[in-house]
C-alpha cells in the first residue's frame, strides 16, 4: 500500500513540478544552477528564484540592444557575462513599477527589490565561482535600503475582542453570519491556536488531525525547510481545539482531503490564501486602523511570550527562528524596554 503524502510533501512536489516547467524556458544554463542549490533550497524558494530570473531575461532581451534578437532560452553564459552592472540596476529600477503584456501595472517595494536583486546575484556567483564567467557585476550592484516598518501587534483587548466576536458574531455582515454558526467553531479553534502557538498560516494548513496530541498538549508541524517540529500549546487552546475536534468527526470532506484538520465549506483542506481572508474578515470587527494578517498573529503572541518570560531565545526557540537575531530584529522594542526597566535594579552604593 503506498504510503500517502502528508501536506507538506505535496506542497513541495507541486512548487517542483512548476519549477521544471519553467526551467524550459529559462536559459538552458539555468539548470546547472539550480540542480546545484536543489540540496539547500527547498522547491518553493527555488521557484521564486526562477520567477525572479525569467523577469530579468525578458527584460534582457526586450530591453538591452544586443541581446533583442536572442530567445529566453538561447541566452548563453557568453551572453550573462556579457550583462553590465548598470544593465543590473537598470532592471531593478524598471521592476519598480512597470505594464505587462497585457497592460497590467505592477510595483515593487524595497523588500521585494532586494530578493530580486538576491535572485540574481546568487545565480551569477555561482557561475562566477565555477570559472565560467570573468565578471561578477551583480555583485557591484547596490542593495535596495530596507526601511523599517512600524511592527503592528494586536493588544491583550482585542485579542480578547477578536474571539469574543468569532464565538458571537458581533459586527459581522449578514451575508457573513449566514455561514457564522457552521463555521464558528473551526474558526476559534483555528484563531486561539494560531493566538496560542504563534504558528505559521503555512504550518497551521498543513496540519492533519494526526498531528494533534492531546496527551502532549502539542502539535506536530512542518517548519520552513521541511524540518519537523513539536509546538506545545496551553489549556485554552486545549479546550478550544478539542471541542472542534468532535465536530470535525462530522465534517464530510472531498477525496484526498480527510486528514486535514481545518477544512473549508467545500470539504477541502482550508489553504493560505483562505485563512488570510478569514483573519481579515474578522479582524475589522475590533479594528479597522491596524493592518491584521496570519503572521501578525504570530508577532502577537511572540509579543505576549517574551513580555511573560523577557527570554529572547526561548522567543526563538518556540517560533523556530534558526537565528536569534532575527527575532531580536522583531522584537527590538521589547528588548529595549526591558534593559530599560534594568536600569536601577543593580544599586552601588546602599541608602
Amino acid at each position: 500500500m503506498a504510503k500517502t503524502k502528508t501536506y507538506a510533501e505535496t506542497e513541495q512536489l507541486k512548487y517542483a513540478v512548476q519549477l521544471t516547467d519553467m526551467l524550459r524556458e529559462l536559459p538552458a544554463f539555468t539548470t546547472e544552477y539550480f540542480n546545484a542549490i536543489s540540496f539547500a533550497k527547498q522547491p518553493r524558494t527555488q521557484l521564486a528564484y526562477a520567477t525572479d530570473l525569467r523577469n530579468f531575461f525578458r527584460y534582457l532581451t526586450s530591453n538591452v540592444e544586443r541581446l533583442k534578437s536572442s530567445h529566453l532560452r538561447t541566452l548563453s553564459l557568453s551572453d550573462l557575462g556579457s550583462v553590465t552592472t548598470q544593465e543590473i540596476s537598470n532592471f531593478l529600477m524598471y521592476q519598480r513599477a512597470y505594464s505587462d503584456e497585457s497592460g497590467k501595472m505592477h510595483t515593487n517595494g524595497e523588500r521585494a527589490l532586494k530578493r530580486k536583486l538576491c535572485s540574481i546575484r546568487g545565480m551569477y556567483n555561482y557561475f562566477y565561482r565555477m570559472e565560467k564567467i570573468a565578471d561578477n557585476p551583480a555583485e557591484r550592484v547596490e542593495v535596495p535600503k530596507i526601511h523599517d516598518k512600524a511592527i503592528v501587534r494586536m493588544d491583550p483587548n482585542e485579542v480578547a475582542e477578536l474571539l469574543d466576536n468569532v464565538e458571537s458574531g458581533s459586527g459581522m455582515t449578514k451575508e457573513q453570519l449566514r455561514f457564522h454558526g457552521k463555521l464558528k467553531g473551526r474558526d476559534l479553534a483555528l484563531l486561539t491556536l494560531m493566538l496560542g502557538t504563534g504558528i505559521r498560516v503555512s504550518e497551521c494548513v498543513g496540519l492533519d488531525i494526526k498531528d494533534v496530541d492531546f496527551d502532549n498538549d502539542r502539535i506536530r508541524v512542518i517548519r520552513k525547510g521541511g524540518a519537523e517540529a513539536f509546538v506545545y500549546f496551553g489549556d485554552e487552546v486545549r479546550d478550544t481545539l478539542s471541542g472542534y475536534m468532535e465536530e470535525r468527526k462530522s465534517v464530510k470532506t472531498r477525496e484526498g482531503h480527510e486528514n486535514a484538520l481545518f477544512v473549508s465549506q467545500q470539504g477541502s483542506r482550508l489553504g493560505v490564501r483562505s485563512v488570510e481572508l478569514l483573519v481579515k474578515k474578522y479582524a475589522q470587527t475590533v479594528t479597522t486602523v491596524k493592518h491584521i494578517t496570519p503572521h501578525k498573529l504570530r508577532s502577537t503572541y511572540g509579543t505576549n511570550l517574551y513580555q511573560e518570560s523577557h527570554d529572547i531565545y526561548l522567543v526563538a526557540d518556540v517560533l523556530g527562528h534558526k537565528d536569534v537575531n532575527t527575532t531580536r530584529k522583531h522584537y527590538a522594542d521589547l528588548v529595549d524596554e526591558n534593559k530599560r526597566s534594568a536600569r536601577n535594579m543593580v544599586r552601588l552604593r546602599k541608602d
